[in-house]
């Protein structure tokens, strides 16, 4: 008998997760450090959106190009090797956004753009920049792109293409290098 309750229990927390999974994978949402879920907007709202989402002043989102490439990429699953708009890893993200905003070209993996950039303090950051992290001990195993005050965008491997907070706790104690592309 309970036996029977254990299998029916297995299945039913087997639907229940599939279920959840599939549906936030779905949605085209910004998960930003105050966990104020932001839906992907309309090409004529991509300024204001995110001047809300990095709370700046609607005059400071200059490069509407970029912007328009994140909103277009934000939601999108991640997927390991992936450089496409069905899966996308760190490293194959930034090469994309880096080749098709701003000209340049990266190599493959976090690793070997670490160390072709031109470092930079904190400080001294600006929009285009990547900052590498030291995830489970691999020197910079994880890669994103610098926007502002202190937000960059990434391919996160639990939750796909967002915008997180440097300054956040946990990526903050990760973070291992910072520069500009040579």
């Amino acid at each position: 008998m309970i036996k029977k309750y254990y299998k029916l229990f297995l299945v039913l927390a087997f639907l229940l997760i599939n279920f959840t999974l599939t549906s936030c994978k779905s949605k085209k949402n910004i998960i930003t450090n105050s966990s104020k879920t932001l839906h992907k907007v309309s090409k004529g709202n991509v300024k204001e959106h995110y001047a809300e989402v990095l709370k700046v002043p609607e005059r400071q989102i200059k490069n509407e190009k970029l912007y328009s490439f994140i909103n277009d990429w934000i939601g999108v699953p991640h997927r390991l090797g992936g450089m496409s708009k069905s899966g996308v890893d760190c490293s194959g993200f930034t090469t994309v956004l880096e080749q098709e905003i701003y000209n340049k070209t990266l190599p493959r993996t976090a690793s070997q753009m670490a160390n072709q950039i031109k470092r930079k303090d904190e400080k001294d950051l600006e929009e285009g920049d990547l900052v590498f992290f030291d995830l489970e001990g691999k020197k910079f195993s994880h890669v994103g792109i610098y926007l502002q005050n202190d937000k960059f965008v990434h391919a996160s491997s639990s939750k796909g293409v967002i915008i997180s907070n440097l300054k956040d706790p946990w990526y903050y104690k990760y973070l291992s290098r910072m520069g500009s592309v040579k």
